[in-house]
């Protein structure tokens, strides 16, 4: 099994893998060799099947099934190069409406989060649309401060794109940059030196409770909050999918059912 794995870790450096995909692919195909071996089971279908359904079994989310089936799938065909074909089609996914934050909302999380450094990255995700990951690696480059662009590099698929950035957050950034080379991170830890999605997806958490929200939100719900008001402020939804990245306008077009104002116009015969 090291054999394949580390054959397998080789091919995804190759095809450019991002390291969260990496990390996945190496999970799932790690589980289904050692499930196919412990279950006995000779056929490639058959094995895959079982591995499968065995995760439906304990409720693991559509998403995870398919994830799952991609990274054997990629076992089977860019490493073993088996040239039989799986016929499988993908589990079907939920169709869950995103969690949106209020503008009053957003401005409270803001307003509990004491440390300048997370109050600032928040303020981004939701300010710009971006990701967790994408504001733990923004670099001083990629900013341009005065134009109120910011360039986000590298994003899901291996795509670049550009977003806005606030005037009221000019000069925050300037003192967080002030000092700081063109290639050096914006935001570091003061004890490693390299700021992880973790610890402020927990500094997200720790604001969300702080200012008494109940809702189910995660520091997505930004990214998901900054489509939805760019909507609701009448921005063209070819202009709001160019600003998150989307390559299709599907995805984006899920934000039109949140802020359907002919729907909020509608008042309950109760």
């Amino acid at each position: 099994m090291e054999n394949i794995l580390d054959k397998t870790e080789r091919v995804l450096k190759l095809r450019n893998y991002s390291p969260q995909t990496r990390k996945a692919y190496m999970l799932y195909i790690k589980e289904y060799i050692k499930f196919s071996k412990k279950a006995g089971i000779k056929n490639k279908q058959k094995a895959i099947e079982e591995f499968l359904l065995d995760k439906h079994t304990r409720m693991q989310s559509p998403q995870t099934v398919n994830l799952a089936q991609s990274a054997v799938r990629f076992l089977y065909t860019e490493v073993l190069k088996n040239p039989q074909k799986i016929d499988l089609k993908f589990a079907k996914r939920n169709k869950k409406l995103p969690i949106v934050l209020s503008r009053a909302e957003i401005e409270k999380i803001i307003e509990a989060t004491d440390n300048a450094k997370y109050k600032l990255m928040i303020s981004l995700g939701y300010a710009c649309g971006m990701r967790v990951s994408e504001v733990v690696q923004l670099k001083v480059s990629d900013l341009d401060i005065d134009e109120l662009v910011v360039h986000i590099k590298g994003a899901k698929g291996k795509k670049d794109r550009i977003s806005v950035l606030p005037e009221k957050l000019q000069d925050d950034l300037r003192n967080s940059i002030a000092g700081k080379s063109k290639g050096d991170f914006i935001f570091v830890s003061n004890r490693t030196g390299v700021l992880t999605t973790t610890s402020l997806q927990k500094m997200f958490r720790k604001s969300l409770a702080k200012a008494k929200i109940n809702k189910s939100a995660t520091f997505h719900s930004l990214r998901h909050s900054f489509a939805t008001h760019l909507l609701e402020n009448g921005t063209d939804v070819r202009y709001v999918q160019e600003l998150l990245g989307h390559s299709n306008i599907r995805t984006t077009q899920i934000y039109t059912q949140v802020t359907n104002p002919k729907l909020k116009n509608i008042k309950s015969p109760l």
